[in-house]
C-alpha cells in the first residue's frame, strides 16, 4: 500500500500541500495541464524552489490576474467546473467530496445551507486551483492511504471577510472536528479552511507516522515567515512496512435483488464508483422459490459504509444491505508512463517482492487520448500495451 503521511509541525494549506507532492516527485506539467482542462480564466500556476529557516522547500502559487472578471460562485458552479475537467473519476470524486465538506462547514458557521454558501470571487478559483492539484498529485502518486500528523493550528486572530476571527477560524474548526489539534505561541492561523477540508477528506488516521518504507520526501512552502520556525508542510511517501504483498481491511457491502430491470445496474454501479467505491460489481444469482436475481457487491473504506448503504438505497430497489469486513491482500502499485503515437499513457504496475509483477494502461488514459486524436480507443489501448512490454521484460529477467 502506497502511504502520503503528512507532517503538520507547522500546519497544513492548499498550496503547501501541493508544493509538497510536486516536491516528492509529482511531474508539475502534469498537475498543469490538469488545470487547464477546467475551463477557468484568469489564473496561472507556478512552483518554485525556496528556503523556510535552512529548508528548501517547493513553492506552489495561484496568480489571479485583476483584470480577469470572476463570477460569483456556489457550490453547483464548482462541480460543474470540477466536472468538465480532463481529469480521472477518482480525482473529481474526491475535489467534490472536499468542496461538499467545505461548504457544509460554512453552511453551519453561518445558519445556511452548502447550497447558498457563496464562495467569493478570487478565494474561490485559490481553493478550486488547490483542492484539485492536490487530489491530481495523490493520484499521480498512486497514493492508496492519506495520514497526518496531530495538527498544529496556530493561535491568536485572523481577519476574514467577516472581521478578526479565533484561530482556528470557525469553519477550520468545524472541519478538524475528531483530529487531533494543538496550538502554540505562534500568533498565525497555520491551518487554513482548505487545508482542514483536504485534512477531513483525504486523512483516514491521525498519529505518528506509520510504519512504512520512504521513497520520497517532500516539502511544501507556506507564503509567511514564521518565528522560529520554518513554515513548511513534509510529506513523507512510500510503502507500508508489511510484509509483502500488503495486507488491508476493507469493508464488503451486498444487496440482493430480484425485482429491478437490468438496465438500472450501470447507473448504479456508476453512482457507488463517483461516491468513493474502490469497487462494485453484480453476480447473477438464484433467489428464493427459484426466482432469479442479482447481488450487488461493494468495496470501500470503513468510513463510507454509511455513504455507500445511501447511495444503495437511493438508486435501488433493495430494502436491505448486509455489511462485513474482509481482510485483502494487495500488490504495491506505481504509476509508469509510456509514449503511443497519440500521446502519453500511464501504466499501472504491481510490484512484488520489490519487482515488477504486472503492468495495465489506464484506460480512462487511452480513451481521452483516443477520442482527442479521433482514433479508436482499442488503438490507442493495444499501443500503450506494446509499449509496457519493457516492464514485463523486466520482470522475466528478474524471474
Amino acid at each position: 500500500m502506497r502511504i502520503a503521511y503528512f507532517d503538520c509541525f507547522s500546519g497544513i494549506s492548499g498550496d503547501m500541500t501541493v508544493g509538497a507532492l510536486i516536491d516528492a516527485g509529482v511531474d508539475f506539467d502534469a498537475v498543469r495541464a490538469g488545470l487547464a482542462s477546467l475551463g477557468v480564466e484568469g489564473f496561472g500556476v507556478t512552483a518554485e524552489k525556496v528556503k523556510k529557516k535552512g529548508i528548501q522547500a517547493t513553492q506552489f502559487q495561484v496568480h489571479i490576474d485583476d483584470s480577469a472578471r470572476q463570477p460569483h460562485r456556489h457550490l453547483r458552479h464548482v462541480i460543474e467546473i470540477i466536472e468538465r475537467g480532463a481529469l480521472p473519476a477518482v480525482v473529481k470524486t474526491a475535489a467534490i467530496e472536499t468542496f461538499r465538506l467545505l461548504a457544509e462547514a460554512e453552511a453551519e458557521v453561518h445558519g445556511s445551507t452548502p447550497e447558498k454558501v457563496h464562495f467569493h470571487e478570487v478565494g474561490a478559483v485559490d481553493s478550486i486551483v488547490d483542492i484539485v492539484a492536490a487530489h491530481h498529485a495523490l493520484h499521480l502518486l498512486a497514493v492508496d492511504d492519506v495520514v497526518v500528523s496531530p495538527l498544529h493550528v496556530g493561535s491568536g486572530t485572523v481577519r476574514c471577510a467577516h472581521g478578526l476571527m479565533p484561530v482556528p477560524a470557525p469553519a477550520t474548526a468545524l472541519l478538524l472536528r475528531g483530529k487531533p489539534t494543538y496550538g502554540g505561541p505562534i500568533e498565525a492561523e497555520l491551518v487554513t479552511p482548505t487545508g482542514a477540508a483536504l485534512v477531513a477528506q483525504c486523512a483516514k488516521r491521525v498519529g505518528p507516522a506509520p510504519a512504512m518504507t520512504v521513497s520520497a520526501v517532500g516539502y511544501g512552502a507556506g507564503t509567511r515567515d514564521l518565528p522560529d520556525l520554518p513554515n513548511v508542510l513534509r510529506v513523507m511517501i512510500g510503502d507500508a512496512a508489511d510484509a509483502t504483498p500488503d495486507t488491508e481491511t476493507v469493508s464488503v457491502i451486498e444487496a440482493n435483488i430480484d425485482d429491478m430491470i437490468g438496465e438500472l445496474y450501470p447507473p448504479l454501479i456508476d453512482a457507488l464508483l463517483e461516491a468513493g467505491a474502490r469497487d462494485s460489481f453484480v453476480t447473477p444469482v438464484l433467489g428464493k422459490k427459484g426466482r432469479p436475481a442479482h447481488c450487488v457487491t461493494v468495496l470501500c473504506e470503513e468510513p463510507r459504509v454509511s455513504d455507500m448503504v445511501r447511495v444503495l438505497f437511493a438508486h435501488s430497489t433493495t430494502l436491505g444491505v448486509r455489511v462485513r469486513g474482509e481482510r485483502r491482500f494487495v500488490l504495491a502499485r506505481e504509476w509508469r508512463d509510456v509514449e503511443t503515437p497519440w500521446g502519453a499513457v500511464r501504466i499501472k504496475v504491481g510490484l512484488l517482492d520489490g519487482r515488477v509483477h504486472v503492468a495495465a494502461p489506464e484506460f480512462e488514459d487511452c480513451r481521452i487520448a483516443a477520442e482527442r486524436s479521433g482514433v479508436p480507443v482499442r488503438r490507442v489501448y493495444e499501443a500503450a500495451l506494446a509499449a509496457a512490454e519493457p516492464l514485463r521484460e523486466e520482470q522475466t529477467r528478474h524471474e
